[in-house]
């Protein structure tokens, strides 16, 4: 039996969620919160690595991260495309778990497979909400408090940050639990991760952190207007 989450982070491949985000599931995760990631595809197709060394590492990058779940999809590597059935198998992961908030990736980013994670998770996010869409396993609508993306390989000017300060050393941690992706090795191929791509993912967050007087941070979008419940005169 699942448990409910607070919030549920959608990748394409392992690591996706990692390289965006793994430092706000991290600071969330120590506050108490349940977190999770699903994974849509196993990578199958990566230069480097095999399926199972792939699934090897995330499961050592979740236990960085003490996830409460992870969970894995069988959907096409490279193939990702908008298509009932995946997107019904995407609702199902939200029906089940119950996420107040899920993330996906960024739509602007060199792998197309990360923008059409995007568009599948929005899609799901819609219909998970609505009463009568297809639900063969009885799970009932959830309606999901908010959407929100994350940057994996872009830096652009995001709409908001959060504050990763204290749990970047766990980020570069769950990052360095994809050896066959981010270290060279005498049988890898060269690929834009193997060569310094976490040193730029790190560099990233701290460019971010800069920009809110902060050490690190990680930057987001948001598909809603944002509203800020707190007094913007803040005590002037």
């Amino acid at each position: 039996m699942s448990q409910n989450l607070d919030i549920l982070a959608f990748g394409a491949h392992p690591d996706d969620v990692e390289i965006g985000m793994a430092g706000t599931l991290a600071k969330y995760k120590e506050q108490g919160y349940k977190i999770g990631i699903c994974d849509l595809t196993y990578a199958e197709l990566s230069s480097n690595g095999t399926k199972t060394i792939r699934q090897e590492e995330a499961k050592a990058a979740s236990k960085v991260l003490d996830l409460d779940s992870r969970i894995q999809l069988s959907l096409p590597d490279r193939g990702l495309y908008n298509k009932e059935d995946y997107i019904l198998e995407i609702v199902s992961v939200i029906r089940r778990y119950k996420p107040k908030l899920v993330f996906a990736p960024y739509s602007q980013d060199r792998h197309p497979d990360h923008g059409n994670c995007a568009l599948l998770v929005e899609e799901a996010v819609f219909s998970s909400g609505i009463r009568k869409y297809q639900d063969p396993a009885e799970l009932g609508a959830h309606k999901v408090h908010n959407l929100y993306f994350y940057m994996i390989n872009g830096m652009h000017q995001a709409q908001f940050y959060i504050d990763i300060s204290s749990q970047i050393e766990k980020k570069k941690q769950a990052l360095l639990s994809y050896a066959s992706q981010f270290e060279k090795k005498e049988d890898s191929i060269d690929t834009p991760l193997t060569n310094g791509y976490i040193e730029g993912v790190i560099s990233r967050e701290r460019a971010y952190g800069r920009q809110i007087g902060t050490q690190y941070a990680e930057g987001f979008f948001a598909k809603a207007p944002l509203v800020i419940n707190y007094d913007l005169l803040g005590g002037i």
